[in-house]
């Protein structure tokens, strides 16, 4: 089993890199909602024991862990719209996420670690993409379970404007529960139209 580790901020610093930040992003899936990314710069002498990708957590590890994080890392949160998604699409919409959120640092990072196979359009500082790196490397991970924090705190906010569609529970994905609630509530402001359950909603014959 894979386990997470500082290797690849290892390598980094070796090149003379020291603000490393990792950066994933949640919610391309869900029906519902915005995509959010999350960009952390780990203390490599206070990194917290038992970081991973943020589901293979328990809830209970994964809020743990975060408040760890918040304590002894820099983060930055960014979030793409559903207007945003709907207008450039969902992978770049996930990008605008990852750039916002290394922007939004309090100092700029000289290297990001980036969860995934592409570079986000504009980035303009050394990267490197990393496949599976929520499972692989710590910072990413860190970057995981923030961004899965956030964005849980984003719907569950969204569930109390509009009840009945279980975001506070399955965070705008499409569960059973939740086409159930389009098909006898509607589309909300808040659902991504051009995904195919929600356009298959508004445009059936």
């Amino acid at each position: 089993m894979l386990i997470p580790d500082y290797s690849f901020e290892t390598l980094a610093r070796d090149s003379g890199y020291l603000r490393i930040a990792g950066v994933d992003e949640v919610g391309r899936g869900p029906l519902a909602g915005p995509v959010t990314a999350a960009a952390v710069v780990l203390d490599p002498a206070r990194i917290p024991e038992g970081l991973n990708d943020s589901k293979k957590l328990t809830p209970k590890r994964r809020a743990l862990l975060n408040a760890q994080i918040l304590e002894v890392a820099e983060i930055s949160i960014g979030h793409a719209s559903v207007e945003e998604i709907e207008d450039i699409n969902i992978l770049r919409a996930s990008h605008l996420a990852m750039v916002r959120a290394l922007e939004g640092l309090s100092a700029p990072p000289d290297y990001a670690l980036i969860d995934g196979n592409m570079v986000p359009r504009g980035l303009a500082l050394p990267t490197r993409t990393v496949i599976g790196g929520d499972a692989r490397c710590v910072s990413i991970s860190a970057a995981s379970i923030v961004a899965k924090i956030c964005r849980d705190c984003v719907m569950l906010s969204l569930a109390q404007q509009h009840p009945g569609y279980g975001w506070e529970t399955n965070m705008g994905y499409g569960s059973k529960s939740h086409i159930a609630a389009l098909q006898n509530l509607g589309v909300t402001p808040h659902h991504r139209r051009s995904f195919k359950p929600v356009h298959k909603m508004l445009y059936q014959d």
